[in-house]
């Protein structure tokens, strides 16, 4: 599964989330709202990949990403850097 990681720490969905007027809580509410399996992503999700410290965390799935960036009305790649392809081979 692919797995994207958070720009500058996450500021860049800090911004986002502060531009919009959206606290944790209210993001994963969007989340949801925007999901069509109606799940979304918890407000614990939104503030580990969001917040700072201990408990921040550097990467997130792609559904969980694309959710985020939907909800925030925010280009992907400008809260997320996206993988680069691996290309390594072996020769025998």
């Amino acid at each position: 599964m692919t797995h994207l990681l958070r720009k500058g720490n996450g500021q860049p969905i800090r911004d986002a989330m502060k531009r919009n007027g959206l606290s944790g809580e209210r993001l994963a509410e969007a989340t949801r709202a925007i999901d069509v399996a109606g799940r979304g992503i918890s407000a614990g999700t939104v503030h580990k990949i969001a917040g700072r410290g201990e408990t921040a965390v550097s990467e997130c799935r792609l559904r969980t990403a694309w959710l985020i960036a939907t909800a925030l009305d925010e280009p992907l790649q400008r809260l997320f850097l996206m993988p680069s392809v691996s290309t390594d081979t072996v020769e025998r």
